[in-house]
């Protein structure tokens, strides 16, 4: 049966407890808001499903793409509401046309991210957008499985543990799916989401001097109107990206009255804790499923040096970094009415560091996971605290700018 002993030994897929035919494994939540496998020992058969599906237990081998483009969504609507090109909207779209089906990740009622499926194209609404949140898998897998046995076509997407999870899940290739991926930094603690939502809420509806926050609060409803949350807006370019979320009160008074933040990316406190890799799944310090070990038809990244590899490509709308793993992955892509110039493996790289580097455990990770489960905690200040660099790499980084200033202007 599947034993974990070490957090980072499971990357939260869910594809043992969507395999057991006892149904007798469950995820749990832990101190740090990610889910982890429990079995209950007296239904299990002692089958081994749950650790042959397991992509830690049961890794790929790394794997070099075949093809790496550059690539715009022609569509300008869709590239401006997307993170990056809008390419997965193309690819999802082809297999719409086509009677099938595409599995994403949207938001819920409250917020929170999770896996879900459409057989619409306004349904990929819900799915464009990058959400830096783990999304609940829940029984995705299965459902993908219903609809491939039926003959439909399933285009399914995720981060690489996600797809590896699905592939080990299924047992066999199917020629009717295609698996996206993408180049991930890491997924951070839905729980860290969940209370950075509740504090940032409070915050707006007390700085809006409308309405106390307990005459908001409701139980199972949603707790705060949201209207909209977008984690990279492309108001000021993509390159200057914002994180937005707009906060609809009106429903505490009849008078209108709608609050909101609208914040450079790297200045949220939520996305500070992320890119400073505090808040990430433990598994994801030595993901198990980067390199091409996901298995992925195709895998899509935002090509963020694209300045210096096609500078006539860069317009500061969003481009996308595509590599077609597969044959299959190749013949989609170069079908699709797609805008793209091939580039080199190693070019492509760039800051792209997520598709092999490793990720060093922050110093300060265990703190903070120890101190946001006290009462009233501030978790803005705490995730300042926690991220703030040492003084002597502030001095290193003061004289490289004036460095870089000095040679700007010789």
């Amino acid at each position: 049966m599947i034993s974990i002993k070490e957090p980072k030994d499971c990357c939260g897929c869910n594809a043992c407890a969507q395999r057991c035919p006892k149904h007798c494994i469950t995820l749990t939540e832990c101190h740090e808001g990610f889910l982890y496998p429990k079995v209950n020992t007296e239904l299990c058969i002692e089958c081994g499903l749950c650790e042959k599906v397991c992509p830690v237990i049961n890794q790929g081998t790394p794997k070099e793409p075949l093809e790496i483009y550059a690539a715009i969504n022609p569509n300008e609507k869709i590239r401006k509401e997307s993170s990056s090109g809008g390419i997965f909207t193309l690819l999802a779209e082809k297999i719409i046309q086509e009677n099938g089906v595409v599995f994403g990740a949207r938001f819920d009622d409250n917020w929170e991210v999770k896996h879900d499926y459409t057989e619409t194209i306004e349904g990929l609404a819900a799915f464009r957008g990058s959400k830096y949140v783990q999304s609940r898998i829940e029984d995705n897998y299965m459902k993908a499985e219903k609809f491939l046995k039926e003959g439909r076509k399933v285009l399914f997407s995720g981060t690489p543990c996600q797809i590896a999870g699905l592939k080990k899940f299924l047992r066999k290739e199917y020629d009717n799916l295609l698996t996206v991926d993408l180049i991930c930094h890491g997924v951070p603690s839905p729980k860290v989401w969940r209370m950075y939502l509740d504090e940032t809420c409070r915050n707006l509806i007390e700085r809006s001097g409308k309405s106390s926050v307990s005459s908001v609060l409701t139980d199972g409803e949603k707790k705060y109107y949201i209207e909209a949350i977008n984690f990279r807006h492309k108001i000021l370019g993509w390159k200057r990206l914002s994180f937005f979320l707009k906060l609809n009160s009106a429903f505490i008074q009849s008078e209108k009255n709608t609050e909101g933040i609208f914040e450079p990316f790297a200045e949220n406190a939520f996305m500070k804790a992320f890119l400073s890799d505090t808040i990430l799944r433990p598994s994801c310090y030595q993901c198990p499923c980067k390199s091409g070990k996901s298995t992925s038809d195709i895998t899509i990244a935002d090509y963020w040096n694209i300045q210096q590899v096609l500078p006539e490509f860069d317009d500061d709308k969003g481009i996308s970094l595509v590599l077609t793993n597969t044959s299959k992955g190749e013949n989609i892509f170069s079908s699709c009415n797609v805008i793209y110039k091939k580039t080199g493996y190693e070019e492509s790289k760039g800051k792209n560091e997520g598709f092999h580097e490793k990720i060093n455990i922050p110093l300060k990770r265990e703190y903070f996971f120890t101190e946001i489960n006290k009462l009233d905690i501030n978790l803005s200040q705490l995730i300042i605290q926690v991220t703030r660099k040492s003084f002597p790499y502030r001095i290193k980084l003061k004289i490289k700018k004036a460095i870089k200033k000095l040679i700007r202007y010789q």
